[in-house]
């Protein structure tokens, strides 16, 4: 049995209703017993990933969050089981950075004094910090995932399967130990990915500087420039590019031979005079030609490994410095790889890198040890210009690394690595990367796929404490090492129980060896964070060690999502090591998303303040809201996305106010129809006989075959932009033309009808737009669905997030209808551009409209629907044409002077001249269909000229007006008579009486009474008031007093003034609720009993020529009413029932219904032909 609808506010507080919701999710569990009641269903798998906690959520963790949600919950609301689980990134810099903060720590000394133990403790207690605002924020923004069954990376389980990834490659070959030039962060101490190198640049002024370096052999300087002073020092070569030309120059000013490239003279040299060439040659002359040391530090090298010569590479540009590079090989990738590639290093000699982890000069540098490099760089430049070496001495700004969390500049210096090879994984990645679908696809072709093919051997130590350490024991020569698999195998080779894998735990254990080498000793580093979350599809299982068929059954991953900043992190880290372990992609789909900016286009900053808060927008217009304009922007896309708080609140007013609106007028005549009729309202679920129910029902299937079609390619930015327009479509076409069936104007069967189209099409979309928008479709289901029989396919379930996402209903789509209804709208949009441009309200009548199209069809589906057309529109009379000549309308065009102007230059006056006067109507219809042509040997495009109608007025005189989108043509006769005038003054006054309703936020069946003063007395608008006050009344359904103003106790809920024309009116309307507030005096029984006289004198007293009927209530008190008042339209069955309610103060009442005889058995019903009953007596009866 359907039980009755609860009525619905006229007004909504999203964020209050949001509020409500979770409150319902909490107290019935609903996001667990989903989970439940999806058991046993095919698995749908999702890997999330992991975010640091000791950072507050952001607008780019919102947007990929809801991303994940609306994938997922689309996944479960299809027939899968989606399992959720929340994930920590809870090791590495972002935790050790705070703690050096807070603790004052300087460097990797101050941590060992203090002890590895009690350090790693600081960070466990602040790694959760903000836990508690992301489990808020998560929720509050409706995305539903468990963080109860989380997964934390400092989890001794998750780390024994990170030990066991690097087990597996360290049995595959392909771990290393070696040395990598990498961005190192000296106010953290430990090397960065160039990931995190690449997320903190700028503009710095550096120093820079040309040096000379006096050749061996001659009286020659090489001139080399340079922006780090500070790496002179450790100048082992320079470089020079072999196939350029070269000059030594005699310098003007000192007379020294200085050489370098004969494209660059002019960065050493202003003028001409300055200098004198003294021979060109081309750059290979140079090679290993040697210099003496800038400094004498590793002068020893020269003799020992051949260092300070000439190499050659075509890295040497011409476009900055003077062709001449200075290499210290461990300060810089090309450097290393240069002087690698030359000999002149090899990967297994002493380093030379005289920079300690603080960035600080060692021992070795004697003249500035000690001395934070950046710092030295003056003391350096003071010592080169004392030696004679400083040639120039300048600045530049140019754009700089800086650590993403100290905020200090990067170096980039050698550091001892342990290496994974990625290099040896290129052909497989690339093969994976193939077997994978990306959304949008150019970032997985292009962007990730470019990262692959240069990928490089991946870096994965560090020189931290917090953090899973490295699972090697090595002997003191590094010539045994054992790769422990698990916790169970480092209890045997350790004899020593272990309960947790921290430095901390581990460092001490020491492992006989077999090899006579004395003890295994771990090594110190622990793993680059971005190894653990690469790792998270296993470790979160604990693979191999539990739940083994179970991941092997779902990998890879059906699904995952993050923004496009991980191509090089997250992505890139998943993919080698799937790569590596099983030679598969880690995931089949992926969703990357663009980056959320300030409103400036700059990057959000806390700093520059230049965002909002996401919770502030959140608790102004709802999580629904801020969901939608998300994914309905460039943003999923890939692209980027400039945050604006307009687009938040235009999207409450676009979309989700219209939606609201419907869902409440739907309720709202439902209700009506039920106080009505006496009975409840059921739903059939049947096809409708109407031809605007059958295009509201084919328009909302189609909308679903569409959206399940673009949601299976996981196209969001598809989806989204039909699903956010249908409410406009719902609105204000479906709801506004048929306002008056659904309001029961035209009959109960045709009131029904409408009713149950509308009950069904907003059921198929609360259900279709649940994973988008998950607070107000609960809502409105927790209604809605009291009206579903549980009986039915659709099941009345507790929560819309346990019912299946719907199917598609092909038998109620209708092409032809969807395609007559489309032409009906391009038509009447047209008519609504003409009467704005006019000024001609859509309240005021004209008299035609002529609609002209070559193509029959469009002209004969709107022909099919013409009663709605001239409807909508307001117009008298519909004429159809596929002649525009026959109407005397012409093409004209308009040419754009500045676009032609521009472009053409001096034959713009002539291709002007001739769009002007002398082309050609099949000219321009053939401009109109193919977009471009040709004028005097010059093709125009769109951006060129304008294609308008233009009405021929000494054929048509001027009463039409015209105007097109194209196509059609559409004039209209704008000329206006006295019955139209009139006309459109009665709804000037239906209009604001309907408004002041509204505001006064009365309900359809809530009873009231206007008072009304029009002035002057005597003006259009008065006469019009007196003449049509049945016609307003019948409309508004509201009794209408004119020319006096309320009794004192009159209770007045709103008073209006506006002016009509050149009248003034005044409007009062006053509550005649049972129950409303008594007023100090003219009340009884908490009725307005000034008012409720004079009505029952307007209705008690019979009027000669009318059908008049006598009610008698239970309680024995008679009241008259007159169905058919002289000169007016007659009451219908709900009328009657309406006045019944009004006169005898029944409101409250569940339903009336009206009998023939004291016993009710003989019923009125609304094929009851009213106005039979002429002096009739009818009982009123209620339950």
């Amino acid at each position: 049995m359907a039980q009755p609808l609860e009525t619905v506010a006229e007004s909504i507080s999203f964020t209050n209703e949001e509020a409500k919701t979770l409150e319902f999710w909490r107290a019935e569990n609903v996001f667990q017993t989903s989970l439940q009641l999806s058991k046993g269903r095919p698995r749908y798998s999702f890997y999330d990933g992991p975010p640091f906690a000791t950072g507050l959520p952001h607008y780019g963790h919102i947007l990929a969050g809801t991303i994940k949600d609306i994938v997922t919950r689309w996944a479960h609301q299809n027939g899968y089981f989606v399992d959720r689980r929340f994930g920590w990134d809870t090791h590495g810099l972002p935790v050790e950075y705070e703690v050096d903060k807070a603790l004052g720590i300087k460097g990797p000394k101050d941590v060992e004094a203090m002890g590895i133990d009690k350090y790693n403790a600081q960070c466990r207690s602040i790694v959760m910090r903000h836990a508690h605002e992301w489990e808020e924020t998560v929720e509050r923004m409706g995305r539903w995932i468990d963080f109860k069954r989380d997964y934390k990376t400092m989890y001794p389980w998750f780390m024994e399967s990170v030990w066991w990834v690097f087990h597996q490659l360290f049995t595959k070959g392909l771990v290393y130990r070696g040395v990598k030039v990498m961005p190192f962060s000296t106010g953290c101490s430990t090397p960065l990915s160039n990931f995190e190198a690449g997320q903190n640049y700028k503009d710095v002024v550096d120093p820079a500087v040309m040096v000379s370096f006096v050749l061996d052999d001659s009286k020659e300087m090489l001139v080399a420039w340079t922006t780090t002073p500070w790496t002179l020092p450790s100048n082992l070569a320079v470089a020079v590019h072999p196939d350029l030309d070269y000059v030594t120059v005699e310098d003007g000013e000192t007379g020294n031979h200085y050489i370098l490239m004969e494209l660059r003279l002019h960065e050493v040299y202003k003028k001409g005079d300055e200098y004198k060439v003294l021979r060109k040659f081309k750059g290979i002359e140079l090679k290993d030609k040697t210099y003496q040391p800038l400094f004498p530090y590793f002068a020893h090298l020269k003799q020992q490994i051949g260092a300070f010569r000439v190499l050659t590479g075509t890295f040497v540009t011409t476009d900055q410095g003077t062709g001449v590079v200075h290499e210290a090989p461990y300060f810089g990738e090309i450097d290393y790889q240069t002087c690698l590639e030359h000999g002149l290093i090899t990967k297994d000699m002493k380093i030379v890198c005289p920079v300690d982890e603080v960035g600080c000069f060692t021992d070795e540098v004697v003249d500035f040890k000690g001395i934070y490099v950046k710092d030295a760089d003056k003391l350096i430049i003071k010592k080169l210009k004392a030696d004679g070496r400083l040639v120039r001495q300048g600045t530049t700004t140019h754009s700089y690394p800086f650590c993403w969390r100290s905020d200090t500049p990067l170096l980039y210096k050698a550091v001892p690595s342990w290496f994974i090879r990625v290099e040896v994984l290129v052909p497989k990645l690339l093969a994976n990367n193939e077997q994978t679908y990306w959304v949008p696809s150019f970032v997985q072709e292009k962007r990730f796929a470019n990262w692959l093919r240069d990928a490089r051997d991946w870096a994965v130590s560090r020189n931290r404490f917090w953090g899973t350490p490295i699972n090697m024991w090595v002997s003191d020569d590094l010539e045994e090492i054992v790769c422990v698999r698990s916790i169970a195998e480092l209890e045997e080779l350790t004899g020593t129980k272990i309960t947790d894998l921290h430095r901390e735990s581990v460092d001490h254990l020491t492992i006989p060896s077999k090899t006579g080498r004395g003890v295994l000793k771990r090594v110190s580093e622990v793993f680059d964070c971005w190894f653990e979350s690469g790792s998270m599809p296993y470790a979160q299982v604990h693979y191999p060690f539990e739940n083994r068929k179970d991941f092997e059954d779902n990998f890879p991953a059906d699904f995952i999502a993050e923004g496009i900043d991980q191509t090089r992190g997250w992505f890139y880290t998943l993919l080698v090591l799937s790569t590596a372990l099983f030679d598969k992609p880690p995931f089949k789909n992926l969703i990357c998303n663009g980056l959320v900016l300030a409103g400036d286009g700059e990057k959000m900053s806390k700093r520059k303040k230049n965002y909002p808060d996401p919770m502030e927008i959140v608790n102004k217009y709802g999580a629904d809201a801020l969901r939608l304009y998300l994914i309905n922007s460039p943003v999923v896309r890939g692209d980027n996305l400039k945050f604006r708080e307009d687009g938040v609140k235009d999207v409450v007013k676009d979309v989700l106010l219209p939606w609201f609106n419907a869902y409440r007028f739907l309720v709202q005549n439902v209700q009506r129809w039920e106080q009505a009729s006496g009975r409840r309202f059921t739903v059939k679920l049947q096809k409708s006989s109407n031809v605007m129910d059958q295009w509201i029902l084919s328009f909302t299937n189609s909308l679903v075959g569409f959206v399940r079609k673009e949601m299976a390619a996981y196209h969001l930015y598809a989806v989204v932009p039909p699903l956010v327009k249908y409410f406009e479509t719902l609105t204000n076409w479906y709801v506004r033309m048929n306002r008056k069936r659904i309001k029961g104007d035209s009959g109960e069967e045709e009131c029904v009808a409408s009713l149950e189209t509308l009950y069904n099409v907003l059921l198929v979309v609360v259900r279709l737009m649940a994973p988008f928008t998950p607070f107000l479709t609960e809502m409105m289901w927790r209604n809605l669905r009291h009206l579903l029989d549980p009986a039915g396919d659709v099941k009345p379930e507790a929560s819309v997030h346990y019912v299946m996402i719907p199917d598609a209903n092909t038998a109620l789509i209708d092409e032809a209808v969807e395609r007559r209804v489309r032409a009906l709208q391009s038509v009447v949009e047209i008519v609504r551009v003409m009467r704005d441009r006019k000024g001609l309200p859509m309240k005021y009548p004209l008299s035609e409209v002529v609609v002209i199209q070559r193509d029959t069809q469009f002209l004969d589906d709107v022909k099919s629907l013409e009663p709605y057309l001239l409807d909508e529109v307001n117009v008298r009379k519909l004429t159809l044409s596929d002649e525009k000549e026959k109407w005397g309308v012409k093409l004209k065009a308009e040419p754009n002077f500045r676009a032609l102007g521009a472009r053409l230059k001096g034959d713009q006056k002539k291709v002007a001249d001739y769009l002007k006067n002398k082309v050609s109507d099949a000219e321009l219809a053939e401009f109109l269909s193919a977009g471009k042509m040709v004028v005097l040997g010059h093709e125009l495009g769109s951006d060129d000229l304008a294609v308008a109608y233009a009405v021929d007025s000494d054929r048509l005189g001027e009463k039409y007006e015209a105007h097109s989108d194209n196509q059609t043509v559409v004039l209209l006769d704008a000329s206006a008579n006295d019955a139209m005038q009139e006309e459109g003054l009665m709804r000037e006054i239906v209009n604001r009486v309907q408004k002041m309703r509204k505001k006064a936020k009365l309900a359809t069946s809530d009873n009231a009474v206007v008072f009304c003063q029009i002035e002057p007395s005597g003006c259009s608008l008065h006469r019009v008031a007196h003449d049509q006050q049945a016609a307003i009344e019948n409309a508004t359904k509201t009794p209408l007093r004119l020319d006096v103003q309320p009794a004192a106790g009159d209770n007045v809920l709103l008073k209006e003034s506006s002016s009509v024309k050149d009248a003034q009116i005044h409007l009062a309307i006053v509550d005649l609720r049972t129950g409303a507030p008594p007023a100090t005096n003219g009340m009884a029984n908490g009725v307005n009993t000034s008012v409720a006289n004079t009505i029952a004198t307007l209705v008690n007293t019979p009027a000669e020529g009318s059908v008049t009927v006598y009610l008698v209530n239970e309680d024995g008190s008679k009241k008259t009413v007159q169905v058919a008042p002289k000169g007016a339209q007659p009451l219908n069955y709900s009328g009657l029932l309406h006045e019944t309610r009004n006169l005898f103060g029944l409101w409250q009442v569940g339903s009336v219904r009206l009998s023939f005889d004291k016993d009710g058995a003989d019923k009125l019903t609304p094929k009851t032909d009213l106005l039979s009953l002429d002096k009739k007596q009818l009982f009123v009866h209620r339950r």
